[in-house]
């Protein structure tokens, strides 16, 4: 394998340039439109060790209606978000829950979050996880071996994991692959382009990077997601390849999702503003778009809890 050569990053300039993109002055229409097109591009996800059945159909219900009584209050029915994320073992639940939606199901797998877990166990867990019903995987590389230089272990994981994927589900079904590099432990901006780049090169068009866990602080910053996006940009115009995108943890606010959806407008261009290309990962930035959504159209501020579930 002929491992494509990363360019060096200068963290400084990368952040002074996400930071710019914190100052864009938004029109009242464009964010309007923006606020709902942020809405669709969320993953609701639950990862916790005492998710439970009903959890996962009340988050389900809550990804297809986010606002069950937007039609009287807003008078027209909100966008559903992309996707639901969950272990794979609730994966079936989901996909019961989710049948007939626009909704995707979305899996962890391959060892999450550790990716420590032996190759063949990882992918076993894909094919499972695809088995019972998920439309994406989301896996994590295995940092201990990319921070030790094993760069082409990590590429082969990742090859593997496509593989898998690229097999679909059953009727056919597409199954994309999201990778997540954790960037919170890569240390540098020069590893978070090598990774990507590594992953970039593995996967197929229409997959995805991915910032984070969520189990790791930090998670998804606009520096960090501005070198993924360049990583992008510059296998798109290498090579026509057209990767998503997914930062992932500690984006809490409409106003931070507004301030992502400016930066990927610059640096790849209006393609990219679709939840086939582009997608947050955070939960609690679901309530917040809800809130300001509704605070624009009725001139209050709805209680945290009116967008809750069960």
């Amino acid at each position: 394998m002929v491992m494509q050569s990363s360019p060096t990053i200068n963290r400084v300039s990368a952040d002074a340039r996400a930071a710019s993109f914190t100052t864009r002055s938004i029109k009242t229409t464009a964010k309007d439109a923006g606020l709902r097109l942020a809405l669709s591009m969320v993953d609701l996800t639950t990862l916790e060790g005492k998710d439970s059945a009903e959890k996962v159909r009340s988050l389900c219900a809550k990804a297809i209606r986010p606002m069950p009584d937007d039609v009287r209050t807003l008078g027209d029915r909100l966008p559903s978000v992309a996707a639901v994320c969950v272990y794979p073992s609730m994966v079936g639940v989901a996909a019961e829950a989710l049948a007939g939606s626009s909704v995707n199901v979305a899996s962890v797998a391959t060892g999450f979050p550790s990716g420590q877990f032996p190759l063949d166990v990882r992918l076993r867990d894909t094919e499972k996880a695809i088995a019972d019903g998920a439309d994406e995987i989301d896996m994590v590389i295995n940092r201990g071996a990319f921070l030790s230089g094993q760069y082409k272990v990590v590429s082969d994981e990742i090859a593997a994991v496509t593989e898998v994927c690229a097999r679909g589900g059953p009727g056919g079904r597409d199954v994309h692959l999201k990778v997540i590099l954790e960037t919170g432990e890569l240390e540098t901006y020069d590893n978070v382009r090598r990774a990507s780049d590594i992953a970039i090169e593995q996967i197929r068009p229409g997959d995805f990077i991915k910032t984070s866990t969520g189990k790791v602080s930090p998670a998804a910053t606009m520096g960090v997601t501005l070198v993924m996006l360049e990583a992008i940009r510059d296998a798109w115009l290498r090579e026509g390849k057209r990767i998503g995108m997914k930062p992932a943890g500690g984006i809490r606010t409409a106003k931070q999702s507004l301030h992502y959806l400016a930066m990927v407008k610059e640096t790849l261009g209006d393609e990219w503003l679709t939840p086939e290309l582009f997608r947050f990962g955070a939960s609690s930035l679901a309530d917040d778009i809800l809130r300001q959504i509704s605070k624009r159209k009725t001139g209050r501020y709805a209680a945290s809890h009116d967008f809750g579930i069960a």
